[in-house]
């Protein structure tokens, strides 16, 4: 080979590489995106997984969906249908929990594990779940992008999708194993597949000739993309029963799409088509998965879905086929819009007149995707709240990409109304964006939507750049440093406020949030508790000796009750919290909580958490059994809840709660929530009192009331049960938490300003006293500051009678006195009950036993909580006796074992087991 074939030989070769490179270098590069969102996402992996392979998660509901997910590894391929281990007495539909999401996830455990996954294999890959979904949502991002400024356009939009540090990354750190990630995924998939079909359509024009004719070449491609778009649309509602919203965005989409081709002269068929096609195949696909019969609520699998998705196909090929008509009849293309708004209003009063389930639920979920109508009980949920400072927020979330996203739309609507580029799929992206967008400003946690839309959307600036031609800059040279030039900017305007440490764009990275993330607290601070529980308590079906544990398995499939009040057996019974903390209750101590993170039954806990008096709280949990679905119960006095109470069926009279389980947070900020929830608010449960401040000085200030401290949630937290008659603490966590109110003065103590009351003493909150200190203009008081143990689980109980006589006055009070220690934290506390002498005698009821003599494997309790001695009985102060009460008497409702200095009762059954009381 001479010389010049050899330099031709190797400038073929360069040629070759440049010419692959240029064709291929894309995938190099999603691949290394790919690989850098893997990354980020799973940098804190190990403070998720434990040593000895038990697992944290972060926020509440992935505990759900743990359970979820190990539910399906044993019953794999099936998702749980009914669960009766939450939301006691009733149970609950779970059809947002247990979705395709969590049988993705059990079913990559069953590979990983090779069919037997070990629980260390089941936990890993739970863990890591959310990053691997939120890594793949960059590859139907990149294909948008790709349609929307090619591929260096597809390549920016995942690089900003890899770089957002907001709510989208946050929903997919690892540990963060929630349904929402899927949902970002599975609904850019949906988007996509629309967009595909959609240009499909445009190019082989599917018709109604051509349907009849059998015309297959023309129908083919179109046909299988529409398909394929019904399937995508089914693997979303699959996902999350809510997803259903996008089929309401298709047809606004196909509505107005429809209408701009009559307008135009273009044929509305071809697009038609597709609506009528992959909706259809949707529709099909999501109704043999229907769980309730009826227009339920979105977050059901309910006739909901497939009806909305067959309604919408049935529109589209009525539209078409009215624009035929129209065509046909020579009416004027301008009427075609006027007659399609009288239909539709017509459809929706028919709608609310026969069909008002639907109707309703429509509208109120439309309120939840809109920034109007939020309803107070929703707004204590932070994640539904919209952003106070929508442009600050968004800034925070998006950088100048979100603006920049704003501007493509802008740019995108305007091409379309100007016939530029009259494209369906871009027209599709844009009103998706614009709704995703409303929805983010309506809550919070919709922006792992918007994250997709926006980074999709800038891609159309890059291919704008990319649009300068010869006729704009006609020397080839200066064009291709005018793309340059731009490009530059563009990518600098996305990408520097992103990724800057320093300056005035200095944010956190998605480095330092990814290094930054941990498990929830709340999760850390109930482990102990709820395991204390799990192995201190009979399960459920086994109370009180009862044999009927192997009919609540835990992982166990249960039918649908046609009442949706499943039949507890005996021996079963529910714990009482507030609601967000119901999954750890199921999970971690696989016991059945009354309220749950669904917010199932928020009403009536808040019913009993706010009640004024033990005698209410009382008739609040004998008439939940009866209650079903009402949520009113704090608006009913007394005897109406008596009155419901009074209905219960035999089963329903042995559904009761038998455990209460308080924490730091339901006694200081969410105490606000929980009034909310109970038809008030926070304002009655606080005034201006005067108190004394750390410092010894007393002032005026706002504090929590007599209101507050009467209720059910102060006196067993902040009291210890003190004077009740069916509580009793047996449990509190080792760790504390320091309670105080804070006020403010700005003219030197005349007048008082709160900053917060009674709400835990953070770090944070002690850093900003100090700072008030600091300003020599400002006062700071510092008042009400109390340490309790940060969770509290007290058992309810019948408990015993204590009755005797004594040589006193009438009216005299009689003191019953013990001291407890409870063995966790090592701390003592006193229990106190009081009597009047009425013609000699007394006689009270007391919840806590002297003598433990019945344990967890007879079907009771093993309370941690222990008394150092008998009962000290006084009268007026003046010490008479004491008082021995077994366990067995505070179950059975028996009688202590008095010994009085003077006459006491004689022959009483002091242990409720038929025998005579002893000497002591």
């Amino acid at each position: 080979m001479n010389e010049g074939t050899a330099r031709r030989s190797e400038t073929g070769s360069a040629t070759t590489v440049l010419l692959l490179l240029k064709r291929w270098y894309h995938v190099p590069v999603l691949a290394a995106f790919l690989a850098f969102m893997l990354w980020t996402r799973t940098l804190a992996y190990d403070r998720f997984v434990r040593e000895d392979g038990t697992i944290a998660v972060s926020g509440v509901d992935p505990w759900y969906h743990y359970r979820t997910t190990r539910f399906t590894v044993v019953n794999w391929p099936y998702t749980m249908p009914y669960e009766v281990w939450t939301g006691y007495p009733y149970g609950t539909h779970v059809d947002h929990f247990g979705t395709l999401f969590d049988l993705l996830i059990a079913t990559a455990a069953l590979v990983v594990g090779l069919g037997d996954p070990s629980l260390a294999t089941v936990n890993a890959v739970f863990v890591l779940a959310p990053a691997v979904f939120g890594t793949l949502v960059a590859v139907p991002t990149y294909f948008i992008g790709k349609r929307l400024g090619g591929r260096l356009g597809g390549l920016s939009s995942v690089a900003l999708l890899a770089l957002f540090s907001g709510t989208f990354f946050r929903r997919s750190l690892v540990g963060f194993t929630d349904h929402h990630v899927a949902e970002a995924l599975f609904m850019a998939i949906a988007v996509l597949a629309y967009v595909v079909a959609l240009h499909a359509a445009e190019v082989h024009e599917p018709s109604y000739e051509r349907v009849t004719s059998r015309d297959l070449d023309a129908l083919r491609t179109p046909l299988v993309y529409s398909v394929l778009a019904g399937v995508a649309m089914a693997l979303y509602v699959w996902t999350w029963p809510s997803a259903v919203l996008l089929v309401g965005v298709l047809g606004l989409f196909f509505t107005v799409q429809l209408i701009a081709d009559v307008l135009v002269g273009d044929d509305p068929e071809h697009v038609a088509f597709v609506g009528a096609v992959s909706l259809t195949v949707a529709g099909l696909l999501v109704l043999p998965t229907t769980s309730v019969w009826s227009f339920a609520g979105a977050t059901t699998r309910s006739l909901l879905q497939p009806t909305l998705a067959f309604g919408v196909a049935l529109g589209c090929a009525f539209m078409a086929w009215l624009a035929r008509e129209w065509e046909h009849r020579g009416i004027a293309a301008g009427f075609y819009p006027v007659a399609i708004a009288g239909i539709g209003l017509g459809a929706f009063g028919a709608m609310a007149v026969a069909l008002p389930s639907l109707f309703d639920t429509l509208a109120v979920n439309l309120s939840r995707v809109v920034p109007i109508g939020a309803t107070a009980s929703t707004l204590t949920v932070s994640e539904a709240q919209p952003p106070a400072d929508a442009v600050g927020y968004m800034s925070d979330e998006y950088g100048f990409a979100f603006f920049t996203a704003m501007a493509a739309l802008a740019f995108m609507a305007g091409e379309y109304v100007l016939g530029r580029r009259r494209r369906a799929g871009h027209l599709l992206i844009v009103i998706w964006a614009l709704f995703v967008t409303s929805m983010a400003l309506t809550q919070v946690r919709f922006n792992y939507y918007l994250a997709v839309a926006v980074a999709a959307c800038n891609a159309r600036l890059i291919g704008l750049v990319f649009r300068i031609d010869r006729s704009i800059v006609p020397d080839v040279r200066i064009l291709r440093g005018v793309r340059v030039t731009l490009l530059v900017v563009v990518l600098l305007v996305f990408f520097v406020p992103l990724v800057s440490l320093v300056g005035p764009t200095a944010g956190a990275t998605v480095v330092d949030r990814g290094q930054a993330t941990g498990p929830s607290s709340d999760a850390l601070t109930w482990e102990g508790s709820n395991e204390w529980l799990e192995e201190n308590s009979p399960e459920p079906g086994a109370w009180g000796g009862a044999d009927n544990a192997d009919d609540l398995e835990y992982y166990g499939t249960y039918p649908i009750p046609e009442d949706r009040d499943f039949a507890y057996p005996e021996g079963s019974y529910g714990v009482m919290s507030w609601w967000d903390y119901g999954h750890l209750i199921t999970v971690q101590a696989e016991r059945i909580p009354h309220a749950n993170p669904f917010q199932q039954n928020a009403r009536s806990a808040a019913a009993f958490l706010t009640a004024d008096s033990e005698e209410r709280a009382e008739l609040v949990l004998e008439a939940l059994p009866a209650a079903g679905d009402r949520d009113d119960l704090t608006a009913l006095d007394d005897d109406a809840l008596a009155a419901i109470a009074d209905e219960r069926t035999a089963r329903q009279e042995r559904e009761e709660i038998r455990y209460v389980m308080i924490d730091d947070e339901m006694a200081g900020f969410k105490f606000g929530a929980i009034t909310t929830y109970a038809g008030g608010g926070n304002g009655p449960y606080a005034s201006y009192q005067q108190v004394e401040t750390d410092d010894g000085e007393t002032i005026t200030a706002p504090a929590r009331n007599d209101a507050y401290e009467d209720t059910m949630l102060s006196r067993l937290y902040y009291d210890d049960a003190d004077g009740m008659e069916h509580y009793r603490l047996v449990h509190e966590s080792d760790g504390t938490t320091r309670f105080a109110s804070v006020a403010v003065s700005r003219n030197e103590g005349e007048s008082w300003q709160s900053r917060q009351i009674n709400r835990e003493l953070t770090p944070q909150v002690e850093r900003s006293i100090a700072r008030f200190r600091a300003d020599p203009d400002v006062e700071v008081a510092v008042y009400d500051e109390r340490v309790q143990p940060s969770v509290k689980t007290y058992e309810r109980v019948e408990g015993a009678e204590l009755t005797g006589s004594v040589d006193a006055p009438e009216g005299s009070t009689v003191t019953a006195e013990l001291e407890l220690t409870a063995e966790e934290s090592g701390r003592t506390f006193t229990y106190e009950q009081t009597a009047r002498v009425e013609n000699g005698e007394f006689t009270m009821t007391v919840p806590y036993a002297t003598e433990q003599d019945r344990s967890v494997e007879e079907g009771y309790t093993d309370s941690s909580v222990a008394a150092d001695g008998p009962y000290e009985i006084s009268v007026e102060g003046e010490r008479v006796g004491t008082a021995a009460v077994s366990e067995s008497a505070i179950y059975d409702g028996g009688t202590g074992d008095l010994s009085l200095d003077g006459p006491a009762t004689e022959g009483e059954d002091v242990n409720g087991d038929g025998d005579e009381p002893d000497d002591e």
